[in-house]
């Protein structure tokens, strides 16, 4: 896995190199696997499978994250901008541009500031945020992201503290021990990441960070999902907000997994929150996401009021 990891690094930096050269026809599913000696299927299924996107959609939406420099800074015309990107027309580099971040390629002219990327939470955010994130510590970046409004299905425990803890606790509780309740949250949603999360819990216990939080693991879920929650799963909804993303890549399991959480918490400390134009949200009831997979990424999403 860490080999197509390095192949999708590859991927990215070809995708780029023929958008910047704009041979957009030579972006095919051919090229690219000729590229790495695969067959087109391989490169095809392993780059959904670790990035939870074709590679025809990621190509759509680097587009406009290589054009945001040129937007921001430059005077170069938008139609220009959108051709030298790929784009037939203005028109369709501005309805990409709107779906990705939720303003106009003029908007953000006019108003420049850090960007939201409207996103379901995937591996390659980092590279489809702001050229220039809105920082970067210690192998950490930090960006930006909205998410729509969702449902979250989940089970919740008020006592522990971290994830081998949580585990240890819940196995305690009969029928909500990880297992069984991962194989209900897979009844539920067969397709959605599981994932910890820390909810603003008035009676939950008070955290490093100084917020009171009961840690969950779940799924998210579309708005509109309509399905009953088996006991002992609790769904909560959680409106539209912006989150700030704090992402390490890939790393080594048993070597680094202590010194790569020692750097995302030194991160989340020293961040200027002030300067990049928010603060924490720590309203009860919001969730902070916290995603780890030493093959993809180690992040922790956090709600934010921005201003």
């Amino acid at each position: 896995m860490q080999n197509w990891h390095d192949n999708v690094l590859r991927l990215i930096a070809e995708i780029d190199r023929c958008i910047r050269a704009r041979e957009g026809e030579t972006l095919t599913l051919t090229h690219l696997a000729r590229l790495l000696d695969c067959s087109q299927s391989q490169v095809s299924h392993q780059f959904h499978a670790l990035t939870g996107t074709s590679l025809r959609d990621f190509v759509q939406a680097r587009r406009p994250a290589l054009a945001l420099p040129a937007v921001r800074d430059g005077e170069q015309r938008l139609l220009d901008i959108a051709l030298d990107c790929g784009f037939s027309s203005q028109e369709a580099f501005t309805r990409a541009f709107r779906a990705a971040y939720g303003i106009t390629p003029g908007e953000y002219r006019r108003s420049p500031r850090p960007l939201s990327l409207r996103t379901v939470i995937r591996p390659l955010d980092c590279y489809l945020a702001e050229q220039t994130p809105a920082g970067t510590e210690n192998d950490v970046q930090t960006y930006f992201i909205t998410l729509t409004s969702h449902k979250f299905a989940h089970i919740r425990n008020y006592e522990s503290i971290g994830y081998w803890d949580f585990m240890q606790k819940q196995s305690r509780i009969p029928g909500a021990d990880l297992e069984t309740v991962s194989a209900l949250l897979r009844q539920l949603a067969p397709e959605a990441e599981q994932q910890m999360a820390f909810v603003n819990e008035p009676s939950g216990r008070i955290c490093s960070w100084g917020i009171p939080l009961a840690e969950c693991w779940g799924v998210r879920l579309p708005r509109d999902c309509t399905d009953a929650v088996p006991a002992p799963l609790q769904l909560m909804e959680v409106p539209e907000g912006d989150y700030l993303v704090f992402e390490h890549g890939p790393f080594d399991l048993q070597t680094e997994n202590s010194l790569v959480e020692a750097k995302i918490e030194r991160a989340m400390r020293d961040f200027d929150y002030e300067a990049a134009g928010c603060c924490l949200d720590t309203a009860p009831g919001r969730v902070f996401y916290f995603v780890h997979d030493c093959v993809r990424f180690w992040k922790y999403i956090r709600p934010v009021v921005r201003f």
